[in-house]
């Protein structure tokens, strides 16, 4: 594993710390922009990653931290929160986040989002969340993202 600096990775290692967490941030040889690659690399369950993906919720950015077991049900998800959910553009994620598809943390964005931590992450004793670059992951917990993030927990799927 590669280990290097990198504005967006501080931003989280610092959020984490505001938090009053210092986890191991691993950084990976090749990029993991999947769940798929990013268990893989780790040896663990697609489940036990929690994917971060930016959304619109009838146009403002919303970010949902689902299992890497699933996929995000948008039209029932919208149905349940009372709006449309979107697909977030490139340029949304980024102005969002303060970072790029595929390497986009649970928090240190430039400021809060409205977030929505999937139930099914529970299921594990320790989950993974990018850190802000495709090639970093952290390990925390379920209620621990729930925390730091401020996430409400929900199904994000029927």
């Amino acid at each position: 594993m590669v280990n290097f600096a990198h504005p967006s990775v501080d931003r989280v290692r610092e959020a984490l710390r505001a938090h009053g967490l210092d986890p191991e941030i691993r950084w990976f040889d090749e990029a993991a922009t999947t769940a798929a690659a990013a268990a893989e690399a780790l040896g663990i369950s697609r489940g036990a990653i929690a994917n971060s993906l930016v959304f619109t919720l009838d146009g403002e950015p919303l970010l949902v931290l689902t299992s890497g077991a699933h996929r995000v049900d948008a039209v029932w998800l919208g149905d349940r929160l009372g709006g449309t959910i979107g697909r977030a553009s490139k340029d949304v994620v980024r102005r969002a986040t303060g970072q790029v598809i595929g390497g986009v943390a649970p928090l240190g964005h430039p400021s809060p989002l409205r977030t929505l931590v999937d139930d099914a992450l529970a299921e594990f004793p320790v989950v993974w969340a990018a850190a802000g670059h495709a090639h970093t992951v952290f390990p925390t917990t379920f209620d621990e993202l729930v925390r730091i993030t401020g996430g409400e927990p929900t199904a994000v799927a029927p």
